[in-house]
Order: structure tokens, then sequence, then C-alpha cells
């Protein structure tokens, strides 16, 4: 199934579901201060540069999807590469696989961020843990895997920030997490996808497995303003 909204989902979220959580008019949005540091275009094809130095600092990092071209004058181009968007195509999981998994809110939101610091599952702030549901696992009064959502758009939720302490690696952590945000979002009539770098071929082949299916591969970057 061709889900249209993927091709262009940052500036669906930001027009839509998360409009609360953006800056910007026109032809630009970006998540507020607090988010994740990612922007949308109307048209990442012609991005509006010009809009988007009002809403920034100079040297603070965006994620920009879909746009390809060369930086404009006062613009730095920090990373370039691809990013693949998978869907889920899979039977609805018979379980709960995390029931052990806690919620996480204000109270563990330190936590998630120095997980998420260590671990780089991408772009992450204090305040995204507000965008949607977010699970974590706990050993010994400590938070070692979480995952939760991000991104929405139409009937398209996003699972993101999935990460694990290293030294917990390798005992099937994110996995259950995963499988416990993507029965929870078709019990509620959602499509779940999410989005992996180019170069992370072994975490691509293990979402293929769970049964996600890859969309297509778009342009990522990061930029800043001089």
């Amino acid at each position: 199934m061709r889900h249209l909204l993927l091709d262009n989902i940052v500036w669906h979220t930001l027009t839509g579901p998360h409009a609360r959580f953006a800056s910007g008019t026109g032809a630009v949005r970006r998540y507020a201060r607090g988010f994740s540091p990612i922007v949308g275009f109307a048209d990442p094809g012609r991005p509006d540069f010009d809009a988007l130095a009002a809403l920034c600092d100079p040297g603070e990092p965006f994620y920009c999807d879909g746009w390809s071209g060369a930086a404009p004058p006062g613009w730095d181009i920090g990373a370039d590469t691809t990013m693949f968007k998978m869907a889920w195509d899979g039977a609805l999981p018979g379980e709960d696989e995390a029931p052990d998994a806690i919620a996480l809110g204000n109270a563990q939101r330190e936590e998630a961020m120095a997980l998420t610091a260590l671990t780089r599952p991408g772009p992450f702030g204090p305040r995204t843990i507000e965008l949607g549901d977010y699970f974590g696992i706990v050993d010994g009064g400590k938070l070692v895997a979480m995952a939760g959502e991000r991104m929405h758009a139409g009937a398209l939720r996003e699972i993101s920030g999935v990460c694990t302490h290293p030294d917990f690696q390798g005992r099937g952590f994110a996995r259950r997490l995963m499988r416990k945000l993507v029965r929870r979002q078709v019990l509620r009539g959602e499509t779940p996808f999410l989005h992996v770098m180019r170069d992370n071929e072994a975490a691509r082949a293990l979402y293929e497995r769970m049964g996600f299916r890859t969309h297509g591969e778009s342009a990522v970057r990061v930029v800043s303003k001089r």
C-alpha cells in the first residue's frame, strides 16, 4: 500500500496533528524549541530558507527530509546522507510483548535524554516524549531501553527514539518495545512507520523481519545558519 503522506511526512505532521508543537508560517515549519530539531518544507525540492532563517539561531542544527540541492549563502550542511521510510505491513502482534515496560513522562525525562545522548537514535529533545506514548525497560532502577512515538499525520504514526544501553543490548528489549507500540497503534486503526538511516543495514533487516516494508528512500541533511 502506498502511503502518500510519507513522502513529506514532516510537513504534514507540523501542519496537522503537531501544529501546536510547531513554529513557522507560510512554506516552512519547525518543531518548537525543546522538541526534536526537525524542519519541514511545503515543497522540499524548493525549501524556503529565508523563512527558516527567522525561526532559528546561528549554529542551531536542523534535520531536513527530502532536500538535496545546493546550500544557499549563509547556510552550512553538517551531514548529508539518505534514509529509508518503512511502513508496517505485518499482522497484528498477538499480545503485548513488553508488559513490564513503564510509561515514560516528566519523571524520566533526564534519564531518557541521557540514554539518547549515549546511543544517538536520532534527533531527540527534552520535550520529545510529549509527542506520543513512550515506554521504557528499567533494570536495577535504571532506564536501559526505550521506544516511543514522534511524527503523526493521517493514520500514520511514527515509532522513534528506539534505543538500548550498550550494556543491555542483545536481550530483545528494543524489539519488544517496538512490537508493544505496533500493537497499540494498529488497534487504534493507525499504520506504524519508522525511519532508518542508509548505513544501518542491520536495523533495516530487523525491521523487515518484524513486518515493516520499505516505502522509499529520501535525502536527509543536517543544516545550520551561520
